[in-house]
């Protein structure tokens, strides 16, 4: 299967304060604040859910395509992408503005001051999605993740007008979209992914029960966190599958995305839901052990020696068929 992976892409420039906000506050000057924190930390990590996910599936080894809008100094982190697998032709890259940048400040107390500056992620809207459909011989699914709103809603009737399968991904841009965007995202879309808060809040906003959604997607993907994953089907019984043991917990921050690319590798090896699951909740295993988002390092041998003691030899054995 050929899957493009549309989403922002982004860098997280993340400091540590050792001190108080909280201590720097002065309650009756709140109205001209004007501080500057000395840090002594720095970490800049890649990030943005859509090179996340195309990350974890050069990972698996299923090539996706990386769509979105980063700057011109997206050099370094195309190179990383490149050497990992990640086709990133397709990725359009401004004249004017820098990749989009998290910037944020946390304090001993974990209280964060944080600044989200979209920058090129804006220019998501103007790509096409037949220019990468002809590029790559054709596309068998579209993966919509959280982007510019503009990009997401022009990718998904793109895809209704040409016929090709997409799969929908609200994540972090849920909270800013009313019923009216969702109910144009969601329907007809071949897969529904959310986690369980995300789900309730679909329903909400667009006033649609869980069995009138149903009716509208093929599969609605609820990821669950420590108790795995949940795929429903209109008139099916539901696929639950859990997560592997942890041998630690160090950050969760692109778990989600973890497991959207191993559930959509799945898809590519042409496994079975439940074996796409396994692959996706053993992958987001991975990450939640490792601080960063694409920090973690996929050991075949490991991978498959943890994949058979959470779901068994059958499993093993067929996913170590398409792992290479």
């Amino acid at each position: 299967m050929r899957i493009a992976v549309s989403g922002s892409i982004a860098t997280d420039h993340l400091m540590t304060f050792p001190g108080r906000f909280a201590d720097q506050l002065v309650a009756d000057q709140l109205h001209t604040v004007s501080l500057s924190f000395l840090v002594d930390q720095l970490d800049v990590r890649r990030g943005g859910v859509g090179a996340n996910i195309a990350f974890g599936m050069g990972q698996l080894g299923t090539n996706p395509i990386l769509v979105g809008a980063a700057g011109s100094d997206f050099g370094e982190y195309r190179a990383w992408l490149d050497r990992n697998g990640v086709d990133t032709t397709s990725v359009r890259i401004s004249e004017t503005l820098h990749t989009a940048r998290f910037v944020c400040t946390t304090d001993a107390d974990h209280n964060q001051i944080g600044s989200f500056y979209t920058g090129a992620m804006s220019e998501a809207r103007l790509i096409e999605l037949k220019t990468v459909a002809d590029r790559v011989g054709g596309l068998d699914l579209v993966l919509i993740g959280a982007d510019d709103p503009e990009a997401m809603l022009r990718h998904t009737e793109e895809c209704r007008s040409r016929n090709i399968p997409f799969a929908a991904d609200f994540s972090q841009q849920i909270a800013r979209m009313d019923g009216d965007e969702i109910r144009i995202l969601l329907d007809g879309a071949t897969y529904l992914f959310s986690n369980e808060y995300e789900k309730g809040l679909i329903e909400t906003k667009t006033g649609w029960s869980d069995a009138e959604i149903l009716a509208k997607v093929g599969h609605r993907v609820t990821t669950l966190g420590a108790q795995g994953v949940r795929i429903e089907r209109a008139g099916e019984e539901p696929i639950q599958v859990a997560c592997p043991e942890e041998e630690r917990k160090a950050e969760p921050t692109g778990v989600g995305d973890a497991f959207r690319a191993g559930f959509l590798s799945g898809l590519a090896w042409g496994v079975s839901l439940e074996r796409a699951a396994q692959v996706g909740c053993m992958l987001a295993t991975l990450v939640i052990e490792t601080v960063g988002t694409q920090e973690y390092q996929l050991r075949r041998g490991h991978f498959m020696e943890r994949f058979v003691k959470a779901y068994g030899d059958e499993a093993g054995t067929e996913v170590q068929a398409h792992l290479r």
